[in-house]
């Protein structure tokens, strides 16, 4: 007996996607080019040739959740300018099967003139929303951005906060088949960003194809099952995205230069009290990140696999939101993350007081790290372990010492064993 299947068709399909942009060294150059594109000795060029992306083939299949990493200037903007239609391909094809929404530039496809409420009808209306759909949408659109006193105002008085939570609420607002997000929601306050994670983890969970753009590598292996790295225009990875993330740190490591001389702004510790501050609205915050028990304790000096410290963490959170979780790496001066800790991977539940506040402490037994200088950072994350409340980099030093001459970062275990 046989059966007969049919595929799937891919929500974006590319073959040979390539894009080239010509560069003018003067504004006459254009016009030169375009007067006189041929002489009697031959085709003149007034212009150079940059190739954002070079013959990019890739398929994205329906339900998919897709995370774009490379360095500025790699072409990933590019690519997704042409997924969205908003650039032409210089050779090859893209289709999109789809209502597709995008999350591109600052703004991008806003009217500066035109208010908040006739941008978001002017924006349904492209990404093909009948009338009686904005209608019925609107009111959501408006209430989610929480633009809602500005609606009437032209956006050009908007500040950037406030574009990106307008688009951002039209871009999801629109039901579409597939959302492009491009860094945007960088932008966006704190506690816009955890709700705007949180409903595309829910477009996630519903099955819509999603291509998600950013620099946050911890973002995107925890939304994305499958990461594509480009460099140069060209694709040099795409599977698991724990794998491309891993192999395209190694790459930033290998490439980035050294930043040990550009010291970290140090974290200071805050004293708040239900006297002089409440709790942060629709968002969460760090109060202090302390060493052993001692609030002014940010350094200490130990020996390697014997001594253990205990770092303390105070938080103040809007106790109408989930508690918040927290993470913890050790890195080098120069930035190399050496390890790291968080409390959703080790399920510990954090308590709070009924206003929002809590306070934890870690402990780390017996450090195994060899001699050298080590930083302490602290994450505040939202309780899906996705969203950054707050962060406090090089909160405290460790200087780590050691009798033994070993080299590295730290000391494995392991056991010597004779075979003769």
């Amino acid at each position: 007996m046989s059966f007969n299947t049919v595929d799937p068709v891919p929500a974006i399909q590319a073959v040979n996607l390539s894009k080239c942009y010509q560069l003018y060294q003067h504004p006459k150059d254009r016009l030169k080019q375009f007067l006189w594109p041929h002489q009697w000795l031959g085709p003149r060029r007034f212009f150079r040739e940059l190739w954002a992306l070079h013959e990019v083939n890739l398929s994205v299949m329906p339900g998919e959740v897709v995370g774009i990493v490379g360095q500025n200037g790699s072409g990933k903007s590019t690519l997704l300018q042409l997924v969205c239609g908003t650039l032409t391909p210089t050779s090859g094809e893209v289709q999109v099967n789809g209502r597709i929404a995008a999350l591109l530039e600052l703004g991008a496809g806003f009217n500066p003139e035109f208010s908040g409420r006739e941008n978001i009808l002017m924006s349904s209306t492209i990404m093909g929303l009948s009338q009686s759909e904005i209608a019925d949408r609107i009111d959501d659109i408006i209430d989610f951005s929480g633009v809602g006193d500005f609606i009437d105002q032209p956006v050009k008085t908007y500040s950037s906060g406030m574009y990106v939570r307008l688009a951002f609420s039209v871009a999801i607002n629109v039901d579409p088949d597939i959302l492009v997000i491009d860094e945007a929601l960088s932008v966006g306050d704190g506690a816009f960003a955890r709700k705007s994670f949180a409903r595309i983890m829910q477009m996630r969970d519903t099955g819509k194809t999603i291509l998600f753009c950013s620099h946050s590598l911890f973002q995107v292996e925890s939304l994305c099952a499958r990461t594509i790295w480009i460099n140069r225009g060209r694709i040099m990875l795409d599977g698991e995205s724990a794998e491309v993330v891993t192999a395209y740190q190694a790459f930033l490591d290998k490439n980035t230069p050294n930043l040990a001389n550009d010291a970290p702004t140090p974290f200071t510790n805050k004293v708040i009290t239900s006297e002089n501050c409440k709790p942060p609205s629709g968002t969460a915050r760090l109060l202090k990140v302390a060493l052993q028990e001692n609030d002014a304790n940010t350094h200490a000096s130990i020996m390697s696999g014997e001594s253990s410290i205990q770092v303390s963490i105070a938080f103040a959170s809007d106790p109408s939101l989930p508690c918040p979780n927290v993470a913890m790496t050790l890195q080098t001066p120069d930035g190399r993350t050496i390890t790291s800790a968080a409390t959703w991977e080790d399920q510990f539940v954090l308590h709070r007081t009924t206003e929002g506040m809590g306070e934890i402490n870690l402990k780390l037994d017996e450090i195994p790290l060899l001699k050298g200088e080590y930083l302490v950072n602290i994450y505040l994350m939202c309780e899906r372990g996705l969203h950054i409340y707050d962060t406090a980099i090089a909160a405290a030093t460790l200087q780590i010492k050691q009798s033994s001459r070993l080299q590295g970062y730290f000391s494995i275990p392991h056991r010597w064993e004779n075979t003769l």
